[in-house]
């Protein structure tokens, strides 16, 4: 797993800022009002800071951006690092200036003059974020990132409200890497392997293997990885943080680790991405391995069903009928639409095997969801107006984009089938929505339910605020925040 930068909480000391190595980092408001630590920066520097605060470029500055000085005289640093930033500036905002510390820091130890700047937990949070870079299968890695120490006032305070979010942080990086690997590496066994290792943290994991899922009725899933190699599984991981007894939140998570469409063969155009398309069970295992490294107080299970979608002699083919864990049949239609098929049977299993208090699904299900809502927002659907409230607010606070879509029965129509109960495809109208249909099927009466279609934001071409281009861990923050606000116990 790529390693987050160690960030470390330690009282001011401005005494020693002349012989720090590396970089010295320190917040200014908008108006240039100067904090101690600021103050001292600037007499160290010959003014130079004041002159930087009173120049055209820092006006230009929007709040959490970074202005840089190089190789600053009277300091062994090699850059000292501006930050536009109020004082009591928002959560939101904390982390993007952490961020832009990361982009201007790139592998240098940091010196961080927090003081008495409020929200320095979340500054600290974005620095580690967008710190992340994949190399594991490049043959020249990226130097280490260097240490990061925060200056602090209380230093044991922040430290205690850095905890939970480095908790956070490292889930979100253990999500990225699984998104991010080539599938050669991460195959269906591989993946199950390295879900395997959560028991190190606490997590009791269970796999099943075909053999099982045969006896369990699951020809849906099953149908998906006749045409590979690698066998199918899936992978079950429960948290039990919470009181004995009370029934847990299902994680589910669509874990395809490549698509090709199966012999309705995607475009070669475009096709290397599909590597991501297991990323709703790489969220779910982010969300578990925070879980369990804050110790959450709570009961949650998380299951992913993983596969290779491939194209061979005994692969699905268009026309084929499969029978479900529920025993619903299933007109195969499009091979291409094979997401839905995995997801299905693990929810099924899950409402009989676990009994849920809620479920929530996610996965990079529809190409109809990045028309829709392009590489900013993820497709909400829910049968429960509390449970998607809730998650669409725990999505807000965190920043990660989510909206609530329709759905319905004419959308349902569109998938009647002449030979079978349904069909797997509706067709390339509202096909973000057709699909949420077919899952909905397998939505026992009265289970809260939300479904999550994040093939826009699980993997993206551009960098973000808080990562580089690529995978992105989307979803693991909000959902970590759904589960500390409505799930765990006091």
């Amino acid at each position: 797993m790529t390693e987050l930068r160690e960030i470390t909480f330690a009282p001011v000391d401005v005494e020693t800022l002349a012989e720090v190595e590396g970089r010295v980092a320190v917040f200014i408001t908008a108006d240039g009002k100067m904090s101690p630590g600021a103050r001292r920066l600037n007499r160290l520097t010959k003014g130079a800071v004041a002159r930087a605060v009173e120049s055209e470029r820092w006006e230009k500055l929007a709040e959490g951006d970074v202005l840089s000085l190089a190789y600053p005289a009277g300091m062994l640093a090699d850059g000292v690092d501006l930050v536009r930033l109020e004082r009591r500036a928002e959560a939101g905002v904390a982390r993007k200036a952490g961020a832009g510390l990361a982009r201007v820091a790139g592998t240098a130890e940091l010196t961080v003059l927090a003081e008495s700047q409020r929200h320095a937990e979340e500054i600290a949070l974005g620095l580690a974020l967008r710190g992340y870079g994949f190399d594991a299968r490049k043959s020249q890695k990226a130097d280490p990132l260097g240490a990061a120490v925060f200056m602090c006032t209380k230093p044991d305070e922040v430290a205690a409200a850095a905890a939970p979010l480095m908790a956070v942080a490292s889930g979100v990086v253990f999500t990225r890497d699984l998104v991010n690997e080539p599938a050669n590496v991460l195959d269906t066994v591989e993946f199950a392997d390295r879900l395997l290792a959560l028991r190190d943290l606490g997590v009791e994991v269970q796999v099943l293997e075909e053999a099982e899922m045969r006896e369990l009725g699951m020809g849906a899933l099953l149908a998906v990885g006749e045409g590979s190699e690698c066998p199918s599984k899936v992978v079950i991981m429960r948290w039990n943080g919470g009181v004995d007894g009370v029934a847990p939140l299902a994680l589910i998570g669509k874990g395809v680790v490549f698509d090709t469409g199966g012999i309705s063969l995607k475009p070669a155009a475009g096709m290397e991405t599909m590597t991501m398309d297991m990323g709703g069970a790489g969220v779910v295992s982010g969300v578990m391995r925070t879980l369990a490294l804050r110790k959450a107080k709570a009961n949650v299970v998380g299951l992913v069903g993983i596969v290779e979608n491939m194209p061979d002699s005994k692969a699905m083919r268009p026309g084929d009928v499969v029978t479900s864990m529920k025993g619903d049949t299933i007109e195969i239609n499009n091979t291409d639409a094979e997401g839905r098929l995995v997801l299905c049977d693990v929810m099924w299993y899950a409402q009989e095997h676990i009994k849920p208090a809620a479920m929530i699904d996610l996965a990079t299900l529809t190409g109809a969801a990045i028309v829709a809502l392009g590489h900013d927002n993820a497709a909400v659907y829910s049968n429960d107006d509390t449970l998607c409230a809730n998650f669409l607010k725990a999505a807000a606070a965190e920043q990660e984009g989510a909206w609530r879509m329709p759905m319905g029965q004419p959308y349902a129509d569109l998938l009647k089938s002449p030979i079978a109960d349904v069909k797997n495809s509706g067709g390339r109208p509202a096909g973000s929505i057709t699909a949420c249909e077919f899952l909905r099927r397998f939505v026992q009466n009265g289970m809260p339910w939300i479904h999550l279609d994040i093939a826009g934001v699980a993997h993206v071409p551009r960098d973000l605020t808080l990562s580089p281009k690529g995978a992105t861990g989307w979803g693991v923050m909000s959902l970590n925040r759904l589960i500390a606000e409505q799930f765990e116990s006091a």
